[in-house]
């Protein structure tokens, strides 16, 4: 894959041109290759780190987070425990909104369910 400029880059991560400079003055993403204009180039493996961000970022995850995160990713390998234990502590945030959203889910067909009802009661009164 050829380098793409950061029109096409943020089209592909879903994300806008601005948000890809943003990230980039925070630390979330460096070392963005630049071609002779100074346009900033994204390779493969910045849209894969990119698509990661995404999913963190959709899931709720913090930017400070994140950017512990990235600080970590950063260094290298010997901070492989951290990083696991940052996503395992994120996938227990994850696992609890989950658990929510199934109870809110749960409560909103019992009430639809007692709307049919009374529909059902309303209707046989009437004929």
């Amino acid at each position: 894959m050829e380098d793409l400029e950061i029109n096409k880059a943020a089209k592909i991560a879903n994300l806008k041109p601005h948000t890809l400079r943003y990230y980039e003055s925070i630390g979330l993403i460096k070392d963005i290759k630049r071609n002779p204009a100074g346009k900033r180039l994204y390779g493969e493996s910045d849209l894969k780190w990119l698509e990661f961000i995404n999913r963190l970022r959709s899931t709720g995850m913090k930017i400070s987070k994140m950017k512990e995160y990235t600080q970590l990713r950063n260094i290298g390998d010997e901070t492989i425990t951290e990083r696991k234990i940052i996503l395992k502590e994120h996938l227990s945030t994850i696992e609890s909104k989950i658990e929510g959203l199934l109870e809110v889910r749960d409560y909103v067909k019992m009430k639809i369910k007692i709307y049919i009802e009374m529909e059902e009661e309303i209707n046989e009164r009437g004929k």
